[in-house]
């Protein structure tokens, strides 16, 4: 009898705990809306200095903004998967680095970028379940602490680089400005890519439904025209049925050291794809499970 009576008292006593540890089982679904900021990595602008890699080479300046949206659905209390759909606008502009050979080649551009991606994120604690009062010196009662992850993904993205001539808006890719489509070995590259979003992120839960985020993450990308700039400079006198704004805005230099941009000379480094970047803040809100698992509007 005295067994039966610890055992009961054992279980009461644990129940809480149970109860607790499973709730996030309840709310697996988390939907989020997000405002931040993009910039890019590519040819075109960048630091005073030879191109160099990552973030040594950003210009801040070219910072524009992101929106994004999406829904997270969590595998534990420490592993989760979630799935945005971010818009962002990034820009270039040589005009912006004191770099002889950049500022010369006097190129910019800009582009939309529309991405859906699906990432996996990995928590290096497990986030705590609080009190929807928080009131204050009541054991087992306590908010929410801050909950950081890593997340690595796969994702597609959309893009479609532009610039202004003459005070009109063009589309690059169509003109072919490194002589796409005009030689078998250029051929035009396509608008619709992969991507591999890699970062870090920062949530804080206001109570059980509420909460904020701070995402911080890069795009590694399998292109290098995403500001139409990668290989050697083209000769368009050799074709003359060649879109003549292609070989306008192929050079834009002032002409004042020609052999810089002579056909055959670097106009970009296919070696090294570009990428972008999005730091998106988000307001959370976690939906509750229906019977048959899925989130309950």
């Amino acid at each position: 009898m005295k067994k039966i009576v610890l055992l009961i008292l054992t279980a009461l006593l644990l129940a809480p705990a149970i109860s607790e540890a499973q709730r996030w089982k309840r709310q697996r679904y988390e939907f989020s809306f997000g405002l931040g900021i993009s910039n890019f990595l590519g040819e075109l602008g960048g630091a005073n200095q030879i191109g160099t890699n990552y973030f040594r080479d950003l210009e801040w300046s070219l910072t524009r903004m992101a929106a994004s949206v999406g829904l997270r659905y969590k595998l534990s209390n420490y592993f989760a998967l979630k799935s945005h759909l971010t818009y962002g606008r990034i820009t270039g502009d040589d005009k912006l680095t004191t770099e002889y050979f950049r500022n010369y080649r006097n190129l910019n551009f800009f582009s939309d970028i529309y991405e859906f991606n699906v990432n996996f994120e990995g928590a290096f604690q497990q986030e705590q379940v609080g009190h929807r009062y928080r009131l204050r010196k009541v054991r087992g009662m306590k908010g929410y602490e801050l909950y950081t992850y890593a997340f690595v993904g796969v994702g597609v993205f959309y893009f479609d680089p532009k610039t202004t001539y003459k005070g009109t808006t063009i589309r690059l890719q169509p003109l072919g400005t490194e002589g796409q489509g005009l030689i078998p070995s250029r051929n035009r590259y396509s608008l619709v890519q992969l991507c591999i979003p890699v970062g870090i992120g920062f949530k804080y839960t206001i109570d059980r439904t509420w909460g904020v985020g701070l995402e911080l993450g890069i795009r590694k990308t399998f292109t290098d025209y995403i500001d139409d700039v990668s290989t050697t400079y083209f000769d368009f006198n050799n074709y003359p049925n060649a879109n003549q704004d292609a070989a306008a805005l192929s050079d834009r230099s002032n002409q004042s050291d020609p052999v810089v941009t002579t056909p055959g000379e670097q106009r970009g480094d296919p070696r090294d794809k570009d990428s972008y970047m999005f730091g998106i803040f988000s307001i959370n809100y976690k939906l509750k499970n229906g019977r048959n698992n899925l989130p309950r509007f």
